[in-house]
């Protein structure tokens, strides 16, 4: 029976894949065979980025120990129980290592097999690694080159049904419906979340893309006009005959269960093909369509590649065209289309600068650069675009209605579809909305609208935030529990303190968000902020989101009187809280006395 693509068995969840690759660099030159594939899988339990269940007290408790990592010896302790509970690992001691480290060679990072001999971190891979490209390129390498079928898997048979690069597939069935609400007279929006659910996973052969379009069109035609009502019954009506024709089965059962898989399957697809940059979100939401700033790329890549398997004759064959990061030649690496994207790019900056009444940039005479040199130009151009974007994000943030927004997103955290995400996207908002800082720079990456794809990477703090006298960098986590400590505590200082060297002729502090601070988090933050880190103390302000948002709440009273909320008078809260630690003999007893400095703070910036 027929089945759509997904990616869950595919890739992993993008958070992993740098930690994950960074443990398997320790092994490179070493022999993934089955002695090989345990000590991997025994190191990403030292390291804490894997962690079996039904542990016993004692075992647990390796986790929760105050240095970085656990010992090796009982990070084997933990693996050999994980083998005691399973008869597979009985068996074959290597199989949680090779599951672990497949979706790193699935993605053309690496090469870890029994059968070609040492590790290798491929060209792609070491780049991730030294950041010079980020999770939204890697991806994107990825996808333009991932299909089904493939020999790796055996998911799809290999007899016609299937023939797909799922990722260029989809960009051109969204090009194909816009071409054809455009030729008809109608605005172009990509498509729908429902849309796409059905239609995206379950594009199988590149043949399909045309009668795919047809299709969508069809059913707007049916709905328009309708009431929300009638519009619900054609849609579900709609559905189940596409799952029947896509199945070619009547059965119930395998209807219902596709049709719940595919919300599932498109929702994820959505998620992990945004970080590419090439798709975009528009419509409040609603609608998923190309990216229009990568047209010139989008146009050229369609020309290029019409979304058909390549036929590779073995495994090995396939992996070598994963990981070589020259394949295939981008169809818009050329002198010429660089010059055109160089050319939408500085149009676009101009316009920026028009509505920020922001001084021109010196813009370099381009057409005589050479090839490489666009490239990187082209690079500096998009760099420069999200500084503008920045600035515009500030002015916007100054409005009242912002900040009530921002206030409503932050109060409603867990509401949203991508909480960590959110967090850090309101977060940066409401330090733009608070004061007059020079630059808040949150190091999320973003897509060409200047939208988070993704939370900020693990070696950098998560936002920065640069004031005329002070400075300061905000760190933010959904976790509550006592993984609240191990992945933010020491962290948090570490970047702190990073921040604190680069930046030294100012004072620097820290501002830590969390729906609820742990005791064990707030306790280590407390040794720094009274006593010390790495020989000296640090400024660290635990807050929860709760009281970050009272905070904004402060605005708009003020905003009514005339009065600007500077940032000299937000640092006297910072250095109060910080200060009052030295008032009390535990860390609980400090966390209780906040909402009363907060409180005291608030009543006199409002009076």
């Amino acid at each position: 029976m027929k089945k759509p693509w997904s990616l869950s068995t595919t890739v992993r969840n993008p958070d992993r894949v740098l930690p994950f690759l960074r443990v398997l660099k320790e092994m490179e030159g070493e022999n993934f065979d089955e002695a090989g594939q345990v000590k991997f899988q025994t190191l990403l339990i030292q390291n804490r980025l894997y962690q079996p269940t039904g542990l016993s007290v004692q075992l647990a408790s390796y986790y929760g120990t105050a240095e970085d990592t656990m010992s090796f010896a009982k990070a084997r302790e933990i693996f050999n129980h994980m083998v005691s509970r399973s008869k597979e690992l009985r068996n074959d001691l290597g199989l949680r290592g090779r599951t672990s480290v497949a979706p790193l060679t699935k993605m053309g990072l690496a090469t870890a097999k029994k059968t070609t001999g040492a590790i290798v971190i491929t060209d792609l891979g070491n780049a991730f690694l030294k950041g010079k490209v980020d999770i939204g390129d890697v991806y994107f390498r990825f996808f333009i080159k991932w299909q089904i079928p493939n020999p790796v898997s055996n998911d799809y048979a290999g007899d016609g049904t299937y023939n797909i690069k799922p990722f260029i597939g989809t960009l051109h069935l969204i090009n194909q419906v816009n071409l054809k609400e455009i030729k008809r007279g109608k605005n172009p929006k990509g498509l729908s979340n429902e849309e796409f659910a059905l239609f995206s996973p379950t594009l199988v052969h590149s043949k399909d893309i045309e009668s795919y379009s047809n299709q969508i069109l069809q059913l707007r035609d049916a709905m328009d006009g309708k009431t929300k009502a009638d519009q619900k019954q054609i849609l579900k009506s709609y559905k189940r005959e596409f799952a029947i024709r896509f199945l070619d089965s009547g059965d119930n059962s395998e209807i219902e269960k596709l049709l719940n898989n595919l919300k599932d399957y498109g929702d994820n697809a959505i998620r992990y093909f945004r970080l590419t940059r090439y798709i975009y979100i528009r419509g409040n939401g609603f609608y998923v369509d190309l990216e229009p700033r990568r047209s010139v790329e989008i146009n050229n890549l369609l020309t290029y590649d019409n979304a058909e398997a390549i036929e590779f004759a073995s495994k090995d064959e396939y992996f070598e065209y994963l990981s070589d990061i020259s394949k295939p030649q981008l169809p818009w690496e050329t002198k010429d289309k660089f010059i055109e994207i160089i050319k939408k790019l500085t149009e676009e900056i101009a316009e920026y600068e028009k509505k920020l009444n922001s001084s021109a940039q010196h813009r370099l005479d381009y057409q005589k650069l050479s090839k490489d040199a666009l490239k990187d130009y082209a690079n500096l151009l998009r760099s420069y675009r999200r500084d503008l974007q920045e600035q515009e994000v500030h002015q916007v943030a100054q409005d009242a209605g912002s900040v009530k927004e921002y206030i409503e997103a932050l109060e409603n955290i867990f509401s949203q579809e991508d909480r960590p995400i959110a967090l850090e996207k309101y977060a940066s908002l409401g330090l733009n909305a608070l004061n007059d800082a020079l630059s808040i720079k949150p190091n999320y990456p973003v897509g060409d609208d200047n939208e988070p794809t993704f939370t900020a990477p693990a070696n950098v703090p998560d936002i920065e935030c640069y004031y005329e006298s002070s400075n300061a960098i905000c760190e933010v986590t959904m976790l509550t529990g006592r993984d609240q400590w191990y992945n933010e505590g020491q962290p948090v200082m570490r970047h702190l303190r990073d921040f604190e060297d680069a930046n030294h002729t100012k004072t620097t502090y820290c501002i830590f968000l969390a729906p609820r601070l742990h005791r064990d988090t707030v306790n280590t933050f407390w040794m720094a902020v009274k006593y010390e880190y790495e020989g000296k103390p640090q400024k660290i302000v635990p807050l929860s989101i709760t009281q970050f948002a009272d905070l904004l709440k402060v605005l708009p009273e003020i905003k009514k009187k005339g009065v600007f909320l500077t940032h000299q008078k937000l640092f006297e809260l910072y250095e109060k809280i910080v200060t009052s630690s030295s008032n009390f003999e535990n860390p609980a007893d400090w966390l209780q006395e906040i909402p009363n400095i907060i409180n005291f703070w608030k009543s006199e910036v409002t009076a």
